[in-house]
């Protein structure tokens, strides 16, 4: 019996020895699981926080963005009435420069005209300087004939005058 309680034993060992192992094995793996699931748990928490953090500043940002709406609309307003304005001087500009075109192009067709009644005006004064000239000469001419007969007739008279008694 001795015997038999020597095996019993050894069985009773042995089984002890697969029931340790077993639940070794079982807790290495839950522990194995487990420490997966931290890290997991950890990585999970990181994402948390860079979403937490990203979620402050877009309600930062969200918040600024409605702060500057009003002005946005205001400068766009403001803008609109400036751009119209600029249109309407831009209107009336070139209404102006249309007709200052206009005018020019009268003017230089008035000047076009000025200048061919100045060239036939010079043309005339040309004639008539040549002509004047020419009665000048006449006249120059007709003098010194005057003079050549007026010398003449004295002397005539000259000897024809009875010679003075003194």
């Amino acid at each position: 019996m001795n015997r038999a309680l020597q095996y019993i034993n050894l069985a009773g060992v042995l089984a002890l020895t697969v029931l340790c192992v077993v639940q070794w094995r079982q807790n290495r793996a839950l522990n194995l699981g487990l420490n997966e699931q931290e890290k997991t748990r950890q990585a999970q928490e990181q994402k948390l926080a860079e979403q937490e953090k990203n979620i402050r500043g877009l309600n930062e940002d969200l918040a600024r963005f409605k702060e500057q709406v009003p002005k946005l609309h205001e400068d766009l307003v403001a803008t609109k009435d400036k751009l119209q304005a600029t249109e309407r001087l831009n209107e009336q500009l070139t209404s102006e420069r249309d007709q200052l075109q206009a005018s020019l192009t009268n003017w230089m067709q008035a000047v076009t005209d000025r200048d061919a009644r100045i060239k036939e005006a010079n043309e005339r004064i040309t004639e008539v300087v040549g002509r004047l000239n020419a009665s000048v000469e006449k006249f120059n001419q007709l003098v010194t004939n005057h003079n050549d007969v007026v010398a003449r007739y004295n002397e005539l008279a000259k000897k024809a005058a009875p010679p003075a008694t003194k």
